[in-house]
């Protein structure tokens, strides 16, 4: 890995890199999801962020695009990636040991 990119190939195709990704991704669209697609939740747009992701790393790593596979595992692997991006999502409105009745993140007496 060069030390000028946050991202490779590579990385995107972990559960870390692609999960991370995927965070970002539904961060920043999902209020832009809201109002074209209501209807569609915000777990399942996770699941196919993170799908698109694995199959775009697959395939810029190498992977035979013509081999069905791919995506069959790229979207088994989507939900383990959305499901982490979901754990990342949590943790960061409710960080460990922050409650409602503690003060500066300290838990009550």
């Amino acid at each position: 890995m060069e030390p000028s990119q946050l991202f490779t190939w590579e990385a995107l195709s972990t559960m870390g890199g692609a999960s991370l990704l995927t965070f970002f991704v539904v961060q920043y669209t999902k209020n832009y999801l809201d109002r074209v697609a209501a209807k569609l939740p915000t777990d399942l747009f996770a699941v196919g962020v993170a799908t698109l992701i694995l199959v775009i790393a697959q395939l810029a790593a190498g992977a035979n695009g013509r081999d069905w596979r791919l995506y069959l595992l790229s979207l088994a692997n989507g939900f383990l990636v959305a499901a982490a991006a979901g754990q990342m999502q949590h943790k960061a409105v409710n960080p460990p040991g922050a409650s409602a009745n503690s003060k500066d993140g300290q838990p009550p007496d």
